[in-house]
């Protein structure tokens, strides 16, 4: 028992260490933040499919990293339960995962524009600002996302047995 809360702790670390990397690694190319982002790190949110921890990791991974960036207070705590309600609808679907990739698209894109629009004052019309969110999401989700989900669909032991932590 003791050793299955460690792991699940450990690997919910390391997907929130590796969210906040490859975040940086969109904000290297100004593509993490603003009206547009493709957050490489976005492709993560399909690991709840494959481990509960995923769930703590990507929340916090997500508050972290944009607290590293510099983001207004409510832009990491918007942006951070976007993150944490799509993990979790994510994890609810994950028998069916071609559904189980749109929760981040879907509530990125409903959370994060009128965060984007009225905090930081956007010069865009805000219906510019949700597509601008949607195609980043779907992007980073659809694109990335599976390529990623293919990768471990053939290795399912790198996380372990651990679905009623």
């Amino acid at each position: 028992m003791k050793n299955k809360r460690t792991k699940h702790l450990i690997h919910g670390a390391m997907i929130a260490a590796l969210y906040v990397i490859l975040t940086y690694v969109s904000a290297l190319f100004g593509l993490s933040s603003g009206s547009i982002q493709l957050r490489i790190s976005e492709a993560l949110t399909i690991l709840p499919i494959f481990t509960p921890a995923a769930i703590p990791g990507l929340f916090v991974g997500c508050a972290v990293a944009n607290l590293m960036l510099g983001s207004a207070v409510w832009d990491v705590v918007f942006g951070s339960i976007a993150t944490l309600l799509a993990a979790i609808c994510t994890r609810l679907l994950r028998k069916l995962p071609a559904a189980a990739f749109l929760p981040p698209v879907i509530f990125n894109t409903l959370i994060v524009p009128p965060v984007i629009y009225f905090v930081y004052g956007s010069e865009q019309a805000m219906y510019l600002t949700y597509i601008g969110v949607f195609v980043g999401e779907a992007l980073s989700c659809g694109i990335f996302g599976f390529i990623l989900y293919k990768a471990l669909q053939h290795n399912k032991r790198i996380f372990g047995e651990h679905d009623d932590i």
